[in-house]
């Protein structure tokens, strides 16, 4: 089996940029399904950050943030990450419950409970894009939700990352109506599991 770099070819990049785009769609459809409402979502931002570097990407490693985190499954194995910073997310939640919007660390359980859905609804939805480009089956774990600073949060994954590589694939997604806020979308496949996706897609 050939070694994989995320940052060895355009041609990768290309492929998840286009996962990313396909994606986006099916969490913007979803998320309005959820909220009843209108949901735009611009195209997403597609970056290969140095790991190192990724607190500062997000807004600042003590930025307080709500981050869903899940394993996937299947033909493919590794974990995903939806990060949302705190305001962002009290503001969503709001929109759903139609209830007065939160501030800071203050998130009940029932917030908890609909924030796991949410971000298991946007993380469902890249699963099925790159499960409908590659034709393997892919699954996500019960999510996790945590409301920390992002240093704390991505301390979780950077454990399991260093074994892939330097660099990650972060996608941000911005929404629009009355709302304005923008999510971070991590996905973290070990590297035997990148191998299977580009082989699945004749790379």
């Amino acid at each position: 089996m050939k070694d994989f770099q995320l940052d060895g070819s355009e041609q990768y990049f290309d492929i998840l940029s286009e996962i990313s785009n396909i994606g986006a769609g099916n969490a913007t459809t979803a998320l309005a399904q959820m909220m009843q409402k209108k949901v735009d979502m611009s195209v997403p931002k597609v970056n290969l950050v140095d790991f190192r570097d990724l607190g500062d990407t997000i807004g600042g490693e003590e930025q307080i943030m709500a981050g869903v985190y899940l394993l996937v499954e299947g033909d493919i194995t590794g974990s995903m990450m939806f990060l949302l910073p705190a305001e962002s997310a009290h503001i969503l939640l709001a929109e759903l419950m139609h209830t007065p919007k939160g501030e800071g660390l203050d998130f009940n359980e029932m917030e908890l409970s609909a924030l796991k859905e949410m971000g298991n609804i946007i993380v469902a939805s890249y699963l099925n894009a790159l499960s409908t480009l590659t034709q393997l089956s892919i699954y996500p774990s019960v999510p996790d939700v945590c409301i920390d600073m992002a240093g704390a949060i991505l301390s979780v994954p950077a454990a399991q990352f260093g074994e892939v590589g330097d660099k990650i694939l972060l996608i941000q997604n911005r929404f629009f109506d009355d709302m304005d806020m923008s999510g971070y979308f991590m996905l973290l496949p070990d590297v035997e599991s990148y191998n299977k996706i580009f082989t699945a897609l004749g790379l």
